[in-house]
């Protein structure tokens, strides 16, 4: 009985919450309060037009239920008032203070971030690395594990200029912090080539032209120098090592990680717009 009475108490509570706190429920309540009245005289209407007995026998067995209902508070009127406070004084409570919680500990804490990131955020400008001969990215071993990279666009002036600081703020972390040295593969991809890609199979992309923040310039394919050599390899524990870290780094100033995808793809990063892409 004692478990029944704490649920029930805790239920009219709650209740009572959402009414104070949140308008949008007291308007729900008005509204269902509303459609019961238009029910209820839709339903006197009928019984008028069904005869005065049913009527007068319904507002008879009304009246004796309210009757009863009335005659149970004043017996037990110390235990309803105290069930009243029970259920009134802590929204009230909450409601009169809403304003002047706080959590200690929370109110003037100061969240440090990483320096290079505040640099970013306060207006720091980083330029692009200088440009790689296209041979690094047409030998043996890259053309095996990425056949069509010689058509890649690496044209950092067409990204988008937020997304291409952020980024070149990740190469920066990546040297600074880790001792790896990125290299951008791929940046803005024409719908064209989007398609040429696709057309390779599933193992490339699934994206077709439009289908891909390339061609907004707001999306790149990134991997590592290491002795003078382009490594792309996930097969190279070194690589892997440093893909982990471009991941944590490019997520930690705002980008998505291609490595967190179901079709993984360690070396992508891009930065999500609204208005692109259905965002």
């Amino acid at each position: 009985m004692l478990i029944a009475v704490i649920l029930m108490y805790f239920l009219l509570a709650s209740f009572a919450c959402w009414l104070l706190l949140f308008p949008s429920g007291r308007a729900v309540l008005v509204q269902a309060m509303v459609n019961l009245g238009w029910r209820m005289h839709g339903r006197v209407r009928k019984l008028k037009h069904g005869g005065g007995a049913r009527l007068q026998h319904l507002g008879h067995r009304s009246g004796y239920g309210v009757a009863q209902g009335w005659q149970w508070l004043l017996q037990h009127r110390w235990l309803s008032l105290a069930g009243a406070l029970l259920i009134v004084a802590p929204p009230l409570l909450a409601w009169l203070w809403s304003d002047r919680i706080a959590l200690g500990g929370y109110a003037d804490r100061q969240y440090v971030i990483n320096e290079q990131v505040s640099d970013l955020l306060k207006g720091e400008q980083l330029a692009p690395p200088p440009a790689l001969p296209p041979l690094v990215f047409t030998t043996a071993e890259v053309t095996q594990l990425r056949p069509l990279l010689g058509g890649a666009s690496r044209n950092w002036q067409l990204l988008d200029q937020d997304f291409a600081q952020r980024l070149l703020l990740v190469f920066k972390i990546m040297k600074d912090m880790h001792g790896y040295d990125m290299v951008l593969l791929e940046g803005y991809r024409s719908p064209a080539r989007q398609d040429q890609l696709a057309a390779a199979g599933p193992n490339v992309t699934n994206a077709k032209a439009f289908q891909s923040y390339h061609q907004y310039g707001l999306a790149a394919d990134c991997a590592f120098m290491h002795e003078g050599k382009l490594i792309i390899s996930e097969k190279n524990a070194w690589a892997m090592r440093g893909y982990r870290l471009y991941g944590v780094t490019a997520e930690s100033v705002g980008l998505h990680w291609g490595g967190r995808w179901t079709m993984m793809d360690f070396g992508h990063a891009e930065l999500r717009q609204r208005g692109v892409l259905g965002n």
